[in-house]
């Protein structure tokens, strides 16, 4: 892991919190939260607070996030929006902090100023000793103030003055000047500068979960379902009817279908398919001949089909389907037929313009596991737990890769790989023409490259 921390793959762009005086605010937070203080004068945070040197510290990885339910934060400045969510439980708690710190970055940036801002990731459920506990989670509030009550304080003196100003004799109600007085001390102008953060609650119906095995949870489809690829034993007794695990590959892709949540690579508008299956050819390939003891530093294309050639016999069967879609792709080769008991056919995906797009390519990751690229970038977890089995010269291509392709230029690759272009609005044909047979990209949107899946 020490290859990944040095390159910034693992624990980048966490937040430093060095000073004397962060360092009080982060121990007031801390204590207020959990009744526990830090020894360590420097150490880093990511988007909710949570430091892995003070889970070392505390012998507790989970010190902001018991049992791995309702999230607390610690908010010290709003530059941790950029920090990543480490120790993730659910997918959708990075997005809402997200939202949260954008939503009231004014508010945030006066309060933290002077204080932390702690807070919870608030839903009915404080355990999830059973997998059908995950669906009374509906709804996420979020309940943050700073260790001092700031906020609180705000909201208490803004009544007061709206009673001052409503009462016809205000002027002479001596106690009710002096605590105001006394609040704004503490709280400053609440009239000219308004110290409020906006009450934020968001929907959780589809979204994915470490507890289990690791879950997909899909309620808010047209035809819902729990994908669970590492195995749906003690699943059992499940508010939803389809449950299916890693093994069950066409009623995957079935799921998919019926809820529009995926399309193929090679109709996806916008990009460079033939690149980007060559490059997953490329992950196949470096997986299949990493223990063959080949150096694979600084491997050029020629070097690439070098190692085809010379390991042909260890390739996979999904390095040569793949192979037959670029061939296809670049040159009009013959098209191969794919249905999803291919062991190619995840890798032929990609997630549609939905508002699930994250979620599903998580997904894709992990059915389609040997693109390291996807990998990394949609469920990071599930990466370095299989980084850590990996030989060294995998491990050393793989970092070396993802930090000359992918850190340069992170937006670029992501939207290289799953960005959605609008639709063109063809116009119609002039009248008295024949239409035109239809293209094989116009096929593709129809009914897939190749063709329905297969239902059981």
């Amino acid at each position: 892991m020490n290859r990944l921390i040095r390159a910034g793959l693992m624990f980048g762009n966490l937040f430093h919190v060095h000073s004397p005086a962060l360092v009080e605010r982060y121990n007031r937070a801390l204590e207020h939260l959990t009744g526990k203080r830090t020894a360590l004068t420097d150490f880093y945070i990511d988007i909710s607070g949570y430091s892995p040197e003070i889970g070392d510290e505390l012998s507790d990885l989970l010190y902001l996030n018991h049992k791995g339910v309702n999230r607390q934060f610690i908010l010290l400045s709003v530059e941790q929006r950029m920090s990543p969510l480490l120790n993730t439980k659910f997918s959708t708690s990075k997005a809402i902090l997200q939202d949260f710190i954008e939503e009231n970055e004014a508010a945030l940036f006066a309060l933290t100023a002077k204080d932390a801002v702690a807070g919870e990731l608030v839903n009915s459920v404080y355990d999830v000793t059973s997998p059908s506990r995950l669906f009374d989670i509906r709804r996420i509030t979020i309940d943050a103030d700073t260790t001092g009550g700031t906020v609180k304080d705000a909201a208490r003196l803004a009544e007061m003055v709206d009673q001052f100003r409503d009462t016809e004799n205000g002027w002479y109600d001596d106690v009710l000047i002096a605590q105001m007085i006394e609040i704004a001390g503490k709280t400053g102008d609440v009239v000219r500068n308004p110290v409020k953060l906006k009450v934020m609650s968001f929907d959780q119906r589809n979204f994915w979960t470490a507890h289990f095995g690791g879950l997909y949870v899909f309620q808010d489809v047209a035809h819902p379902a729990v994908i669970a690829p590492a195995g749906k034993a003690g699943l059992d007794g499940l508010p939803l009817k389809y449950v299916f695990d890693g093994a069950q590959r066409n009623r995957i892709a079935q799921f998919f279908q019926l809820n529009g949540l995926t399309q193929t690579i090679l109709e996806a508008r916008g990009i460079k398919s033939a690149a980007i299956l060559r490059q997953k050819m490329d992950f196949i390939l470096i997986d299949a001949v990493a223990d063959q003891g080949v150096d694979l530093t600084g491997l050029s294309r020629g070097d690439l089909r070098r190692l085809a050639r010379d390991h042909s016999d260890k390739l996979p069967p999904e390095f040569h389907t793949l192979g037959q879609l670029v061939n296809w792709a670049e040159n009009g080769g013959a098209f191969p037929n794919i249905d999803s008991a291919d062991p190619v056919y995840f890798y032929t995906l990609r997630a549609a313009d939905t508002p699930d797009a994250e979620l599903v390519n998580m997904l894709l990751a992990e059915l389609a596991p040997k693109d390291i690229r996807q990998l990394f970038i949609c469920h990071k977890d599930l990466f370095y737990s299989t980084y850590a089995a990996w030989p060294d010269a995998k491990k050393a291509y793989v970092a070396d890769f993802l930090e000359r392709e992918y850190l340069m230029d992170k937006a670029g690759v992501r939207d290289a790989l799953f960005g959605h272009e609008p639709a063109l609005e063809i116009p119609p044909l002039p009248r008295k023409r024949k239409k035109p047979p239809p293209l094989p990209q116009d096929r593709i949107k129809a009914v897939g490259p190749w063709g329905a899946v297969k239902r059981r």
